[in-house]
């Protein structure tokens, strides 16, 4: 760490900092005097903050004095990284499909990650053990009808018509978005279960000023915009669901806003680029659904989403995926036993990894195994989850 400084953390190899902010508006700030350091550094821009992840950790020292030049405070309690593990015979065959579901990147041992840094990583790691069995986790995935053609996965089953499996069974649910909005002034927008655009940038000084631009709109009507710059890109993200009219309790029609978001990208000189969007959740059976959402509740770190009849969990700083609960027959007990192919993990900084386990532990969970910075838990009812100490 003092290669970096005390402001940052390493998790899943990445040198990250969380800084936090007032304002989406001050977090621009702040990601314009990044933009000077490096084009190629990662910012998520949030109401309460900014995530910073760097390609190289030579930038960390200057991010970290520029937070400081505007007052911003790092805070490694904000940080965490959840990937998807898949335990399987045949890697190459469930990398192909799910390569062709997520378009993401093949990534260093066998790994798939995505491209925009958005969305979880994948790791299929080899296995004999026999589950045939029906996981009791699955993967939502939501992208445009077109690329949702182009993947071409074949015949979707299930009661929405949307599900496919992979070689080994493991199953996701393929949706088609579709446009937010019928009128032009919302054209460049999908719907997701998020509202997504994503506008191609020419410059890291138009891609301040959008963000900039971008900020501002969202802070003036008080909406919680999700505000993501990548290298050459700008992504614009309302947050599942918070786009619909009852969701965030503004009195505020989303496409409004929308419209005056695209307004000010296409008058930057920003180009739209609709088949990016993409949004992905992580779903889980449970027999007893209360029990199972507060033992993951206090694993992740999530707010549980006070709507009635919504089980969704939720990363507080919306930069990692929603978790969605239904219930499973509790009659169906070999399933219950069979452990799942699919686990997942989560990094946090090192510092605070016994306080994760403690907090998974008294709601409910049980240490299965660990090692010297790894900790297998289960809930309630045997789904796992591996916590890993970061740097």
């Amino acid at each position: 760490m003092s290669e970096v400084g005390s402001d940052w953390r390493f998790l899943d190899g990445i040198a990250m900092a969380w800084f936090d902010a007032r304002s989406l508006t001050e977090g621009a700030a702040l990601a314009g005097r990044i933009l000077e350091v490096s084009p190629d550094i990662s910012v998520d821009l949030r109401p309460t903050g900014v995530r910073v992840r760097l390609s190289t950790s030579g930038d960390a020292e200057a991010v970290s004095a520029a937070a400081g030049e505007l007052g911003l405070a790092a805070n490694p309690a904000g940080l965490q990284q959840v990937s998807v593990v898949f335990a399987s015979a045949n890697p190459s065959a469930l990398s192909r499909f799910w390569q062709g579901v997520l378009d993401y990147a093949p990534a260093e041992g066998g790994a798939l990650a995505d491209p925009l840094w958005r969305d979880p990583g994948l790791r299929i790691r080899q296995s004999t053990e026999l589950r045939p069995l029906r996981n009791r986790i699955h993967v939502d995935v939501v992208r445009p009808a077109r690329a949702v053609q182009q993947a071409n996965l074949g015949e979707a089953s299930g009661p929405f018509g949307v599900r496919h499996s992979d070689p080994d069974g493991n199953e996701v649910d393929l949706v088609p978005g579709a446009e937010l909005d019928e009128e032009t002034e919302t054209a460049d927008w999908q719907a997701v279960f998020s509202a997504m655009a994503c506008y191609r940038v020419t410059s890291p000084a138009q891609q301040h000023a959008l963000a900039t631009a971008a900020s501002a709109l969202a802070d003036g009507t008080g909406f919680p915009l999700l505000v993501d710059l990548r290298p050459g890109l700008v992504i614009l993200d309302s947050g599942k669901d918070q786009w619909e009219d009852d969701a965030h309790g503004l009195g505020l029609n989303f496409t409004d806003l929308a419209a005056d978001l695209q307004t000010a990208a296409r008058e930057l000189g920003a180009s739209a680029d609709p088949g990016l969007p993409r949004f992905t959740q992580l779903f889980l059976d449970a027999a007893d659904v209360g029990a199972v959402r507060a033992f993951w509740a206090a694993a992740l770190g999530y707010t549980p989403d006070t709507r009635v009849g919504v089980s969704d969990i939720y990363d507080p700083r919306r930069l990692n995926p929603v978790m969605v609960f239904q219930e499973l027959d509790a009659s169906e007990t070999d399933r219950r036993r069979q452990r799942n192919r699919i686990h997942f993990e989560l990094a946090v900084p090192a510092d605070l990894a016994q306080q994760r386990i403690a907090e998974a532990v008294s709601a409910g969970g049980r240490v299965r195994g660990e090692s010297e910075d790894r900790w297998r838990v289960a809930d309630p009812e045997g789904n796992e989850i591996v916590i890993v100490s970061g740097v």
